[in-house]
C-alpha cells in the first residue's frame, strides 16, 4: 500500500485525499502551520498553489530526498490571468525537479477540479487524471492509486510534458473563472 502525505487542507487536497483513501492509500494531511515540522509519507502531494511551493520545498529540505513528489499545481499570473509565471518552455515541476534533484517528481491532478475528483465525473464522463514524470514506476505506482480509488489515470509521458499539462490547465481555470465552464465541468479524456 502506497503512504501520502498531502501538503495542503484546501478543497483539491481533500480531493484528492479522498480518491486516494477510496482505493486503500493511507493518506495524511500537512497544514500550513505543521510544514516543516510533520513528517512525510513516501509520496508527497503538493496541494497548494504555486507561490507557496518554494518555502514548502525549503522548509522540508533534504526530508524530501527519495520521495515521490507529486506537483498539482498551476503557475498562473493569479493577479492577470493571463499568463503562466514560469520561463516558455519549462514547468512548474521542472522548476520543482531542478530544485530536488534527489527526489522524483511527477506532474498531475492540475488538470481537473475539486468537484470532479470528488464526484468522480466530468459531466457525463468518467474523470481522468493525466501524469507526467520520469519515473516509470512511479507513475505506475500513482496512476495504480489513483484507479483503485474509483478514477480513471492515464501516464502522460515524459516530465517535459508537464508543459502542455500546464498549459491545459490554465486554459481550464481560465474558462472557469470566466464562467465559461463550471467547476464541476472542464475536460474530460474519451477512450
Amino acid at each position: 500500500m502506497t503512504t501520502f502525505s498531502i501538503i495542503g487542507t484546501g478543497n483539491m487536497a481533500k480531493a484528492i485525499g479522498g480518491v486516494l483513501a477510496d482505493g486503500g492509500s493511507d493518506v495524511s494531511y500537512v497544514t500550513r502551520e505543521q510544514v516543516g515540522t510533520a513528517p512525510l509519507a513516501d509520496v508527497v502531494v503538493l496541494a497548494v498553489p504555486y507561490p507557496a511551493v518554494d518555502s514548502i520545498l525549503e522548509a522540508y529540505g533534504d526530508a524530501l530526498a527519495g520521495k515521490t513528489v507529486v506537483d498539482i499545481t498551476n503557475p498562473l499570473n493569479f493577479e492577470t490571468f493571463d499568463s503562466l509565471v514560469v520561463p516558455a518552455g519549462s514547468s512548474a515541476a521542472a522548476q520543482i525537479q531542478a530544485k530536488l534533484p534527489s527526489s522524483t517528481v511527477l506532474k498531475a491532478f492540475n488538470t481537473t477540479f475539486a468537484a470532479t475528483l470528488a464526484s468522480k465525473k466530468v459531466g457525463d464522463l468518467p474523470t481522468t487524471v493525466l501524469v507526467a514524470g520520469d519515473d516509470a514506476a512511479a507513475k505506475q505506482a500513482l496512476v495504480a492509486a489513483v484507479q483503485a480509488g474509483g478514477v480513471g489515470a492515464l501516464d502522460a509521458g515524459s516530465l517535459a510534458r508537464a508543459h502542455e499539462l500546464e498549459a491545459i490547465g490554465f486554459l481550464q481555470l481560465t474558462l472557469a473563472v470566466g464562467e465559461q465552464v463550471a467547476w464541476t465541468g472542464g475536460f474530460a479524456v474519451a477512450r
